[in-house]
């Protein structure tokens, strides 16, 4: 085995009250894709920055290939001192070249004109990550790289990703970008670390398979306190196998959705009078709204129902905020009408979520300083409603000040929650929260009464969640379809197909139905083997991964090793293997693409 890039031996680290975590060793090898997991204050931020070198630890040592060239791109990177963004993009003594940093700033669709300090987070975040992947490093860290970034953003820098012959670390709340791009997994628990050579889509079955264990082995001990701490454990435990039902009873909101609307894509709804009546609660009819020379929303009508949950998606700038303010009344269209129910009360979660005084408790902040709290109509006590949010009891009267980023956005939305409402406004609600806080927002939007109105770029999210997709390509058109994201993706890909011109003979009726772009006029003409690897090879790397999946699920078995070491041994070389061939395959593919490119 190659030595590794980097490694940390008995890694610790002291906040004072004790140790977050200790005796940790760590070690990344060329070509990791890892992804770094953990709970919300588990330390995952403070762990990369330690990788990093850019802190040191209290307790461990550090080893790092000589001449490495390691790039961190930090979750809110600093601007100060920077006139522009690519003042900032072009900084430091390893500056990247500029026309790297400028074309990959034009593929992500950022102005690095633009003043450093007024730009939008989502443009400062296009401007680290252009600087970042313009460095070309040998080990790229990454927090919470799709913060901020639209779909279109997303796409560039996973493909980015694919193509990138050295290794990552990467921390995401994203479950769709960390499927696609990961093999490998590190899990930060409780002050320990565990790693799985499995990407992150075999990740949940590997942490029930080691939770159940735990669970098994304390409920063997008599001390309650031991018992006590997993508690938590059998409350995301319970969660996850809810799932299943969550997901049938939104399968089936869909599907009633799909009826009431008609063909995919209209954007009048046909209901009853009695309906209508009783369960509108916002009546879009033929909206527009025009800025300047662009339209942003084409004659748009849409009727929201009680218990909708509605996603709203497309690139940063294409209305997707417009059309939230308009159909809730804080913005008039240029033409239309847009009526609300008089029983609206609304609740919003937005991505400025407000600010929680850094010397109030918990306790304070949910129950003002009580015992007890109102949610809906049932009386709750503080303890167990901050439990179903995922916190410990023991820090009930802790003050907010101690709590990481993503614990006080879980504490402001455990608050908002609470109050009275029968519609909630999500704009980017899952920014800063980590995957188990995220399981369980979906599991709240799905016992909720009321109607959702959702802003997001989280495709697995939209899936999990939204019974309605509101899709927006900037062109003012707006695609209605009963569904999430990747329904939203389906309907826009049926869509292209049926517009293009038809084949007219067999040999072009066969090469349409591949879904391998072909040579354009002009480019250069692959032989005959070539065309037809160019042509075969997706799917067999698709194939590929199918079977590495299949193989890193069965090695998730905690078990496996001590019931079989010569099997678990047969599947890390088959998987090493396969991962091998997989990467030839994929290099051998991008050398073929980039001959027809010419």
């Amino acid at each position: 085995m190659a030595p590794p890039l980097l490694s940390f031996e008995n890694l610790g680290v002291n906040q004072g009250t004790g140790y977050l975590f200790r005796h940790l060793d760590i070690n990344i090898q060329p070509r990791d894709r890892l992804a770094l997991i953990g709970r919300n204050g588990a330390g995952k931020s403070t762990l990369l920055r330690l990788l990093a070198g850019t802190i040191e630890p209290d307790e461990g040592r550090r080893s790092i290939q000589p001449g490495l060239k390691l790039v961190l791109l930090e979750q809110t990177p600093s601007f100060e001192g920077f006139d522009s963004l690519a003042d900032y993009a072009l900084s430091g003594d390893n500056a990247p070249p500029r026309y790297q940093v400028e074309a990959i700033a034009d593929q992500l669709g950022v102005d690095l004109s633009r003043n450093a300090q007024s730009a939008s987070g989502g443009e400062q975040r296009r401007a680290a990550i252009a600087r970042a992947l313009a460095m070309e490093p040998d080990l790229l860290l990454m927090d919470e790289p799709t913060n901020h970034l639209d779909l279109a953003a997303i796409e560039f820098l996973e493909g980015w990703l694919n193509r990138f012959k050295g290794a990552f670390v990467v921390i995401s709340h994203d479950r769709a970008f960390l499927t696609r791009l990961t093999r490998q997994c590190l899990w930060l628990d409780r002050g320990d670390i565990r790693r799985a050579e499995i990407g992150f889509g075999g990740f949940d079955a590997w942490m029930e398979k080691i939770q159940a264990e735990e669970l098994r082995a304390a409920e063997k001990l008599d001390a309650k306190l031991k018992i006590e701490e997993h508690w938590l454990l059998r409350g995301v435990t319970a969660r996850r196998k809810r799932n299943q039902g969550r997901l049938t009873k939104l399968f089936e909101m869909r599907a009633e959705r799909k009826n009431m609307t008609g063909m995919e894509g209209t954007a009048k709804l046909a209901l009853d009078t009695n309906d209508v009546r009783t369960k509108v609660v916002i009546d879009a009819k033929n909206i527009s709204k025009r800025f300047g020379d662009r339209e942003v929303i084409k004659d748009f009508s849409l009727r929201i129902r009680r218990g909708d949950r509605i996603g709203i998606v497309g690139a940063n700038g294409a209305g997707k905020t417009t059309l939230l303010k308009i159909l809730m009344g804080d913005l008039d269209p240029d033409q239309g009408i847009v009526k609300r129910a008089d029983t609206l009360e609304a609740v919003v979660i937005d991505q400025q979520r407000a600010s929680i005084s850094p010397e109030k408790t918990l306790r304070d902040v949910i129950a003002h300083g009580g015992e007890w709290i109102e949610i809906g109509d049932q009386k709750k006590h503080v303890v167990g409603y901050l439990k179903d949010f995922l916190f410990d009891p023991s820090i009930l009267d802790a003050k907010v000040s101690t709590l990481s980023g993503g614990e006080k956005s879980r504490l402001l939305m455990a608050r908002e929650f609470a109050r009275r409402s029968n519609l909630l406004i999500l704009d980017e609600p899952t920014n800063d929260l980590d995957l188990e806080t995220i399981d369980l927002l979906q599991e709240v939007i799905s016992n909720y009464s009321g109607t959702v109105l959702l802003v997001s770029h989280d495709r697995d999210f939209l899936d999990n969640v939204a019974t309605m997709t509101l899709g927006m390509d900037g062109s003012g058109v707006i695609d209605i379809v009963a569904g999430g994201y990747s329904d939203w993706q389906k309907q826009r890909a049926e869509r292209l197909a049926a517009t293009r011109k038809p084949a007219n003979t067999a040999e072009e009726k066969t090469a349409s139905s591949k879904a391998i772009p072909q040579p354009k006029s002009g480019k250069v003409k692959l032989s005959y083997k070539d065309q037809r690897a160019y042509d075969l090879l997706p799917q067999e790397i698709e194939k590929m991964e199918a079977t590495i999946q299949k193989h890193e699920s069965d090695l998730a078995d905690p078990t496996l090793y001590s019931r079989d070491p010569a099997k678990f041994s047969e599947l890390s070389d088959k998987i090493a293997a396969l991962k091998a061939e997989k990467e030839d395959a994929e290099m051998r593919w991008l050398e073929l693409a980039e001959q027809l490119e010419g």
